[in-house]
């Protein structure tokens, strides 16, 4: 019998190498990596880190100035949100219902295309555990990069059930894993339409693929292929919204400013070979669609930013710098819990 990896838990004193996040004067929020010279300048003042080396999470610290400062390791919606980042992330509202809606369970086997800067991989590594396998498939080396250094940074080190393949979704998966093995399939791309064949022949019956698509277009492209292939069900979609509440005594009110529109998430599960799908009656609608209006939902006509190459190198230097400050601190913990 295999021994599991142990855990080393991201609690105890701040210890240098830690990522802290720091809420300041006006709920202002700075994240930081314990560095033993580092220190953190604002307008406010100088905190120095060796201030916070020691303290327990959760401690109130007091800069040059006698601005106070709450002090306190990043949740992982909190570090997903402010780490570096060489693509647009999954946010945490997406990412949670990606979890959900595509059933992603403790020794699953998971696909993800593309990696991006690693947001959701960090939901997805903890939904499939130490027993899943998370395997992300990425286009673009530098992507790559700085994924693996976020992802090392929040875990302490790389996580044995992650593998990250650098190359194209559709050439790649047939090599990497066998044919209906992959339990989950999460596409995260500007034209997921293009792996779904790929992504049939890889995934088990019964098991999931999920877009996360950002236009309306894209949705109703990839939705109609999905139907196409008649090796689905019936795909589903939705987006998420997330509106917070200011509570202060009878002051109770929703907040001026909301998380809205992010992404479209859609969902459909694999047949079994050979099965067909019971027909849905549906009302007559104007749903035909022509190879013109096709070709104007493909992502060149819509148009897609892209991140410069010294813009990216600046954040795979963050990340480096966050991972290897990551390290430190993982070393620091299995010392202590060694001698424990």
């Amino acid at each position: 019998m295999s021994e599991q990896p142990r855990t080393v838990r991201p609690s105890g004193p701040f210890r240098e190498g830690d990522r802290v996040q720091l809420t300041g004067p006006k709920g202002r929020l700075h994240t930081v990596t314990l560095r033993e010279d580092g220190e953190l300048h604002t307008h406010h003042g100088v905190l120095r880190h060796r201030d916070l080396v020691g303290l327990p999470d959760g401690s109130v610290v007091t800069n040059s100035s006698g601005h106070e400062y709450l002090a306190l390791r990043p949740l992982l919606r909190d570090f997903a949100m402010s780490m570096p980042r060489g693509a647009a992330i999954v946010y945490p509202k997406d990412a949670a219902q990606i979890v959900m809606q595509a059933d992603v369970f403790p020794g699953a086997t998971v696909v993800e295309a593309g990696v991006g800067s690693g947001a959701l991989s960090l939901s997805l590594l903890r939904a499939v555990g130490a027993s899943g396998t998370l395997v992300s498939f990425e286009r673009r080396d530098e992507f790559a990069d700085v994924a693996r250094a976020n992802v090392h940074t929040f875990f302490g080190e790389e996580p044995p059930a992650w593998r990250v393949v650098v190359g194209d979704l559709v050439e790649a998966l047939p090599r990497e894993l066998p044919a209906g093995s992959v339990d989950r399939v999460v596409l995260d791309m500007l034209a997921p339409w293009e792996c779904i064949d790929v992504v049939a022949e890889a995934l088990t019956p019964g098991g999931v693929v999920l877009c996360y698509i950002a236009t309306a277009t894209q949705l109703s492209r990839v939705a109609e292929y999905i139907r196409s292939t008649g090796l689905f069900t019936e795909p589903d979609a939705s987006e998420t919204m997330v509106r917070g509440w200011h509570v202060e005594g009878l002051a109770v009110r929703p907040d001026h400013r909301m998380v809205a529109h992010t992404g479209f998430l859609l969902t459909a599960r694999r047949l079994a070979p050979g099965a067909i799908a019971p027909s849905v009656k549906r009302r007559a609608s104007k749903s035909g669609f022509s190879d013109e209006d096709v070709e104007m939902w493909t992502p060149g006509a819509v148009g897609d930013r892209e991140i410069t190459d010294k813009n990216l190198r600046k954040r795979a230097r963050e990340a480096a710098r966050a991972a290897e400050g990551a390290r430190i601190a993982t070393a620091s913990r299995e010392s202590e819990q060694a001698t424990e």
